[in-house]
């Protein structure tokens, strides 16, 4: 399957840049963008805070699960966003690497920390340090984003115009 006939699948910590990078690849691309968060809010009816808050992490997870594998059975090539944790579940990398391109966004933690402030809307962070945070997400989910992406992309000190072109030339290093 060729670059142009498979998704282009965004993956990393929060902050690493997926929504942003994500919407100027897909409009390069001329392709849809597709963030697995939007829709999960747009099929529960709430937002991601309050289901974490009312339903827990677990069925937020299930609900993010659907919306990858949702999201990857399009038959229209997409940009898709993942939520920061899509990558634990071993079916939603296996959806994924399946049905497109997988690259990993990454950047320092302090890099991520600046990006995120204050955390609003982000449950995972909570009332904590996000730095503190961040760095043990880093490191909890380290493996699991290696074995979801076929490339990574550093977007630390670079601008929106060139982290996407980098992640343009590895989609068609990849597919090519």
């Amino acid at each position: 399957m060729s670059g142009e006939r498979r998704h282009l699948v965004l993956v990393g910590l929060m902050g690493s840049g997926k929504t942003e990078v994500g919407r100027e690849c897909a409009r390069r691309l001329g392709r849809p963008f597709v963030d697995t968060d939007a829709l999960v809010e747009a099929r529960a009816g709430r937002s991601i805070a309050d289901i974490f808050r009312h339903d827990g992490e677990d069925a937020f997870r299930l609900l993010e699960r659907d919306a990858v594998a949702h999201a990857c059975a399009s038959p229209e090539p997409a940009v898709i966003s993942c939520g920061g944790g899509a990558v634990l579940s071993e079916e939603n990398r296996r959806v994924m690497r399946g049905e497109g391109t997988v690259v990993l966004l990454t950047a320092p933690v302090e890099v991520l920390a600046a990006r995120v402030g204050a955390g609003e809307g982000r449950p995972l962070l909570g009332s904590a340090e996000p730095a503190d945070v961040l760095a043990c997400l880093a490191a909890e989910r380290d493996d699991a984003y290696r074995a979801a992406a076929h490339v990574a992309v550093d977007t630390s000190g670079h601008d929106l115009v060139a982290v996407a072109d980098d992640v343009l030339a590895c989609l068609d290093e990849v597919d090519g």
